[in-house]
């Protein structure tokens, strides 16, 4: 028996298979490739245009699997990132509340939209998780960061179709 015989086709899949809902590990595996990717060592240009991964990894899980991604779930991880980043306590924690909250009031609108206007939702929360961090160093003294950080949303939006 050779290995092409046991490999699937690649078939459309049937409506049964779409509609199964997530498996808890498979939203565990993503949360967690999304923190490595938010950890990884980058410098510069590449830091700052770097999307906020977990923020829109919890986005989408909000808005499709929300019996397992919440409030409590962002705000653990938050909590996490702050203290990766070694930024101040529970300002990822804050913003990420503030867009699941707001992914969780729009949920039904953001599903019943095609892509084009999921990403513009999508943006709408990602800016505001990106100005609460923003005002949040601002009022701790940092500098204001500039052009790049305002492009970081429109990044996460963009990435949200492929994503």
């Amino acid at each position: 028996m050779s290995f092409a015989s046991r490999v699937p086709s690649f078939t459309p899949a049937r409506p049964e298979e779409i509609l199964k809902p997530a498996k808890p590990w498979f939203v565990v595996l993503t949360l967690v490739l999304a923190f490595l990717a938010n950890t990884l060592p980058t410098t510069g240009v590449a830091l700052a245009l770097k999307p906020d991964f977990v923020a829109l990894t919890l986005l989408y899980w909000c808005i499709q699997a929300p019996r397992y991604v919440g409030v409590g779930v962002s705000w653990t991880l938050g909590l996490v990132m702050d203290v990766v980043d070694a930024t101040l306590f529970g300002q990822h924690a804050l913003a990420y509340v503030v867009a699941i909250y707001g992914a969780q009031v729009l949920r039904v609108r953001v599903l019943a939209f095609p892509m084009v206007e999921q990403m513009l939702h999508v943006l709408g929360l990602a800016v505001v998780a990106a100005f609460l961090v923003v005002v949040l160093n601002l009022l701790l003294g940092a500098p204001l960061p500039g052009l790049p950080a305002a492009l970081s949303p429109l990044l996460a939006a963009a990435a949200w179709g492929p994503l």
